[in-house]
């Protein structure tokens, strides 16, 4: 297990070991994330990175990382424990026929840990080989204003009460990613529990160095056309502008082509990589690609 980083400049080295490339803000808000066993709230478009720093934090301290994936209509037996009801009767009917228990010792026996079921919030509440578990809760608000109450208490005092069971307190806090891509807005009373940062789509430089650390393999002057493209891309009307995580699938599928440049026609080729609906792709098909490209090779050009 590695040691909280001392500063931000560690906190930017050690996400970088796991090839997580970040700017000093993000960096900053991490750094004090962990220095405080405050929550970190990410907020931002899909694809820009939000789920990744979670599991770079996991890998580069040597956590455990527990997901806890949001959905509508996710309540809290999904998210911190069920009970394990076809063993429970089976121990019942064993109890039954052998007849030498009586009902308050089957009863105590039934609600232990032999038929607890832990989902991943209880799970990242107990104790942990190799230190306090990465807890992701990934995508807050696809779920309710329920779910968002029932969370107050697990982020304020890392704890969780199971009604038959009693009261779970971590150990030792986890280290706590809560993200978001704002479909909708997430209650201030559980945003001021966390620290918070908008994560933003990176600039040309970033996502290069981003592009680099992620896609080695992407020849130089590949990888500067194919971010050159992408911003100019984000300044389009889109209906859902491509993300980063879009940026490196589209650069790996070029290298696949064993593309060493853009053309009009292997960029139209590729489009379903970047873009993920119909409309946006059967705009930029054809005559708009050239004009993009158009202006990234003279852009592109010009810097060299």
């Amino acid at each position: 297990m590695t040691a909280i980083p001392r500063s931000i400049d560690e906190t930017i080295g050690l996400l970088g070991s796991t090839g997580y490339v970040c700017g000093r803000a993000l960096a900053t808000v991490v750094f004090l994330s962990l220095r405080l066993n405050r929550p970190l709230f990410l907020e931002g478009e899909a694809g820009v990175g939000k789920t990744e720093i979670a599991k770079a934090l996991a890998a580069a301290l040597g956590r455990r990382l527990i997901r806890l994936q949001c959905y509508e209509g996710l309540d809290a037996a999904s998210a911190v424990y069920e009970w394990n009801y076809p063993a429970q009767m089976i121990e019942i009917r064993l109890a039954e026929a052998a007849g030498d228990r009586d009902r308050e010792a089957i009863a105590s026996d039934l609600f232990s840990d032999r038929f607890l079921v832990r989902r991943p919030l209880l799970e990242a509440m107990s104790p942990q080989v190799g230190g306090a578990p990465v807890l992701l809760i990934d995508e807050i608000d696809r779920t309710d204003e329920p779910f968002e109450a029932f969370l107050l208490e697990a982020l304020s005092d890392y704890q969780v009460t199971i009604p038959e069971y009693g009261t779970v307190k971590a150990p030792e806090p986890p280290v706590v990613v809560v993200t978001s891509n704002r479909t909708r807005e997430v209650h201030d009373a559980l945003k001021r529990r966390c620290l918070y940062h908008w994560v933003d789509y990176p600039s040309a430089a970033l996502e290069l160095e981003i592009l680099h650390a992620r896609a080695p393999e992407v020849p130089e002057q590949l990888s500067r056309e194919v971010v050159a493209f992408v911003q100019r891309l984000r300044t389009e009307d889109l209906f859902k502008r491509p993300g980063v995580a879009e940026t490196i699938d589209w650069a790996r599928c070029l290298v696949a082509l064993d593309a060493m440049a853009l053309d009009p026609q292997t960029i139209s080729d590729t489009l379903g990589a970047l873009l993920k609906y119909q409309d946006d792709i059967a705009r930029f098909q054809g005559s708009e690609a050239k004009r993009l490209l158009d202006q990234v090779k003279a852009g592109v050009a010009g810097a060299a």
